[in-house]
């Protein structure tokens, strides 16, 4: 296909996670096939997997509701951030259930730390533990692949470019048609691209 049959601004589609009060949250907003956000929400993990996930954590180092979230974060490569309002929720029923218990904290936050019940939940779960983790690293990887920033910031410098040299009163018709052969020799290329 050639390029301008694509459309100048034609991406495939991708998923990307919306931004919560706290950051980026848990369901997300997916983008069309034009780079705009859609309204549908998706879930990461459900609640027995979220659980799961928590429990590990705690397991792996005594963590706060909010050092979880970040945790979390950082293993998806920030594709995912679960909110507050379900992860405390979460960290009461983990407590509830005796799988996990406060720590000792020298802050102000409550720390917790996993019981004997929760480790030996999550040796009981092994498997499904490591396929949630891989689930957050594959996340990871495909955010790092998706991530249209640089893309957009290139776009951006060119508009910047062509503005300032179309703007001139004194552009020459040469000028017009380097500029036009680069871009098409550019536009080219990228759909040469494999």
């Amino acid at each position: 296909m050639h390029y301008s049959q694509q459309g100048y601004g034609h991406r495939p589609h991708k998923h990307h996670f919306g931004h919560g009060r706290f950051g980026r949250h848990g369901f997300g907003r997916g983008w069309d096939e034009h780079g705009e956000r859609q309204g549908k929400r998706r879930r990461v993990f459900d609640s027995a997997e979220l659980r799961l996930v928590l429990l590990k954590l705690i397991a792996d180092q005594p963590r706060h509701g909010y050092e979880l979230i970040r945790a979390i974060e950082e293993l998806s490569g920030g594709f995912y951030v679960p909110s507050p309002g379900v992860v405390y929720p979460t960290l009461t029923m983990l407590q509830d259930m005796g799988q996990i218990e406060e720590a000792a904290a020298a802050g102000a936050r409550k720390a917790f730390a996993a019981t004997a019940d929760g480790t030996a939940e999550l040796a009981a779960k092994k498997e499904d533990v490591e396929a949630l983790f891989a689930r957050l690293a594959q996340l990871a990887t495909a955010r790092e692949r998706a991530d249209p920033a640089p893309i957009r910031r290139a776009m951006g410098n060119l508009r910047t470019v062509l503005l300032y040299r179309l703007d001139r009163e004194n552009v020459r018709a040469e000028t017009l048609h380097e500029i036009a052969a680069i871009l098409d020799e550019a536009a080219q290329k990228i759909e040469r691209l494999k």
